[in-house]
């Protein structure tokens, strides 16, 4: 087989191209660890008891979602509010879910296990530019992920480290400053990304006051709808034009 170059890497064959997803999904691993540790030790201090968390992890597998879940009924949002705010942070998924559709195999059913592959860091490593996306990296990259995620849940569960080692450590950050990189990557190429941004971090601060943190939480949401429009997919992306080198 003829090598082929993806974003100045050769790559061999379908096996190179998994292991290599392996690869970028260990470091991706890692850090989900950590994330999934403090989600734990979280629900476990807000009552969850010791499968629930462990349940939903094995089975959400977002930790954006499950953070937004846990802080709304934390913050006295309640089940409903705190529903709304994971289903609307996971609503991202149906659109990264169609792009990479084209690249996935097999009859409906294959296609729907392997589009369970379509997590964040995945999604973004196996991006190859004008609507591709390197379907064994996706799937190489994600499989060592969830397991991790897990993991890192049940030990913050049995381990439920105390508020003061999590404090000194700084676990409860990590979820905070995980969001803060992935807003600090998308606002360079994003055409409206700072307006949404301010949009919703306004809505926040003003509904934190009056509002338990759990609805504020959903409140925010609503300066994402000015991004609405902008990822249609099929449409193309100035940033995936000829003649632009596509970041590794």
């Amino acid at each position: 087989m003829n090598d082929r170059k993806r974003n100045d890497r050769t790559i061999t064959s379908s096996r190179d191209r998994f292991f290599e997803g392996v690869r970028i999904g260990t470091g991706l691993a890692a850090a989900s660890f950590v994330l999934a540790i403090t989600f734990g030790a979280l629900t476990r201090s807000q009552g969850w008891g010791v499968l629930a968390p462990i349940i939903c992890s094995l089975v959400v597998f977002s930790g954006s979602a499950q953070f937004a879940l846990a802080t709304a009924l934390g913050g006295g949002g309640g089940a409903g509010p705190a529903v709304i705010a994971a289903g609307l942070i996971n609503g991202r998924y149906l659109p990264m879910g169609l792009a990479v559709a084209p690249s996935l195999r097999g009859n409906r059913f294959r296609r729907a296990i392997e589009g369970q592959a379509v997590v964040d860091g995945s999604w973004a490593a196996a991006h190859l530019g004008n609507g591709r996306f390197d379907r064994e990296l996706l799937i190489g990259s994600t499989l060592v992920q969830w397991p991790a995620w897990v993991l890192g849940t049940a030990v913050g569960v049995f381990v439920a480290p105390s508020p003061a080692v999590v404090h000194t450590y700084g676990l409860d950050l990590a979820f905070p400053a995980f969001f803060l990189v992935l807003l600090l990557d998308e606002l360079p190429s994003a055409r409206k990304g700072w307006a949404a941004a301010g949009i919703g971090a306004t809505v926040a601060a003003g509904l934190v006051a009056v509002l338990p943190a759990g609805l504020a939480l959903i409140g925010a949401t609503v300066g994402s709808l000015i991004g609405l429009g902008d990822r249609v997919p099929g449409r193309s992306d100035p940033a995936d034009a000829p003649g632009r080198t596509e970041e590794a």
